[in-house]
């Protein structure tokens, strides 16, 4: 119970900061880093505080877990590439 209060604390506090900033850089920032599909050029302001409230409460309750999550989705993703290129040459 007592991890489930932290993560209640960091979540409001991230996305009371993040919803603070969204309009000083916040957005910007995220339109930088993002693919052309998934940018929000300043829409969809309470998903993405959510989205980076969860993320933060979740990494500072639990950072092993998001590091293994993302080690796994980035070894699915390679292998992805590899058999998609492979694929492809196949096909020629």
């Amino acid at each position: 119970m007592t991890i489930f209060f932290i993560w209640l604390i960091a979540f409001v506090l991230i996305a009371y900061f993040a919803n603070q900033k969204w309009s000083n850089g916040l957005s910007q920032g995220l339109d930088r880093l993002l693919p052309g599909v998934m940018k929000s050029h300043g829409d969809n302001r309470y998903l993405w505080v959510t989205t980076l409230a969860v993320l933060g409460a979740t990494t500072l309750v639990r950072p092993v877990d998001i590091l293994l999550v993302t080690i796994l989705l980035a070894l699915v993703g390679w292998v992805i590439v590899k058999l998609a290129g492979w694929a492809s040459n196949m096909s020629h």
